[in-house]
């Protein structure tokens, strides 16, 4: 295998996952690994030479009634992956988080036979909900790639193969992180006070989401007038669709609202966005985690259809959804979830955190998580892949 050229498949659904991907990507070529990629990648991936066979928006579905939906379409591109492998196999398969697509799809490659590795890259929630899941992890899946220690752990229980390679944001963004250079490399004005409003990268969300921060906006404006708001777009589409929303919604505020859109294929204006914000207010996700590691107050919520909510709420083995409160085993973020969650509600919690005080106890301890992502023992990813593809 070292005489020819590796073939990778990896499978991405979101910004995040892109992120990551091309990370990956590079970290090959870097430790001197020819390496070619395909399978469904995002833009970076894209940039950087990956050959993707589908939209990286085609995975990108929320939720349980949401996704059902959308079966007929994931079912097709499941097995358009799979006859593409049967024909031109990879040597290995990494699946990047979307762990409902990749999980079924790594079961698919194993029920065939096909003589292809199998990598988890970001571990399903199974510690939190649906732990059964790991059962059908440990027939799949060859090797489980965690972003945090304690799923190691987890995994070490039921003798699956796990290693802790870190969150690389961790690694990656600084102890130190003054907002006023934020604010600078942004081109925003440091003496105003900012908060970002971010409904996430999906349409869907978009549509969901929207309405409720627009209307904890105008709550806020009322008594703040100088209040400057920050929403990032992470393409044209998205820029138009909230464009779209402000103009429905809160019309009053399109001077004091500014829609910043990615401008390259590194889809980073979301963190700039939120690293130049006094407070965030956001959906609850994988941005939580960024914005914890950038050290900034926040608020998060969350809006599901409201089946998916009732099977999430009776699945959820965990009292907290937010990945700061969950690693942090204790409320450190406010969640607003469901019915809690309502423009008057949002627009309270982040005028609590306009006190400098109880900001700075948020983020106090949003340090002391970063310090601790970064000081455990981690190991290099792409080694524990390698080790894997020749085990």
């Amino acid at each position: 295998m070292a005489n020819r050229k590796l073939k990778i498949g990896i499978v991405v659904g979101e910004v995040s996952g892109d992120t990551l991907g091309v990370k990956l990507m590079r970290s090959f070529r870097e430790q001197g690994i020819d390496a070619e990629f395909e399978g469904i990648g995002g833009p970076q991936m894209i940039a950087e030479g990956f050959n993707s066979y589908y939209p990286m928006e085609t995975l990108s579905v929320m939720g349980i009634v949401e996704v059902l939906k959308d079966l007929k379409k994931l079912f097709a591109v499941r097995d358009g992956l799979i006859n593409q492998w049967i024909q031109h196999p990879v040597d290995i398969f990494i699946g990047i988080d979307a762990p409902d697509f990749n999980l079924r799809l790594s079961k698919s490659i194993k029920e065939k036979n096909l003589p292809i590795k199998t990598v988890q890259y970001v571990s399903p929630s199974v510690w939190a909900w649906r732990q059964g899941r790991v059962h059908g992890i440990k027939q799949s899946i060859d090797l489980v790639l965690c972003l945090f220690p304690f799923e190691k752990v987890f995994y070490e229980q039921y003798e699956v193969p796990a290693a802790f390679v870190g969150h690389p944001l961790a690694k990656q963004l600084p102890l130190e992180n003054p907002i006023q250079i934020a604010k600078q490399e942004l081109g925003v004005d440091e003496n105003q006070k900012h908060i970002a409003l971010l409904p996430g990268s999906r349409k869907g969300e978009v549509e969901r989401l929207l309405p409720m921060l627009l209307g904890a906006a105008n709550i806020l404006h009322t008594k703040y007038p100088d209040i400057q708001f920050l929403i990032p777009a992470i393409n044209d589409a998205r820029k138009q669709q909230i464009e779209q929303g402000v103009e429905q919604l809160a019309p009053q505020l399109k001077a004091k609202i500014h829609i910043l859109e990615n401008t390259d294929s590194e889809s980073k204006i979301g963190r700039m966005v939120m690293n130049a914000s006094d407070i965030i207010a956001l959906a609850s996700g994988t941005a939580t985690l960024e914005a914890m590691l950038m050290h900034r107050p926040m608020v998060t919520f969350y809006k599901l259809h409201w089946l998916t909510y009732l099977i999430a709420k009776f699945l959820v083995k965990i009292p907290y959804y937010s990945l700061p409160n969950i690693i942090a085993g204790k409320k450190v973020i406010e969640e607003l979830i469901q019915a809690d969650a309502t423009p008057e509600n949002l627009a309270a919690e982040i005028e609590k955190l306009m006190n400098v005080e109880t900001a700075q106890i948020q983020v106090m301890q949003h340090l002391t998580m970063h310090k601790q992502l970064i000081s455990g023992n981690t190991e290099d990813p792409i080694q524990a892949i390698l080790q894997c593809l020749n085990s």
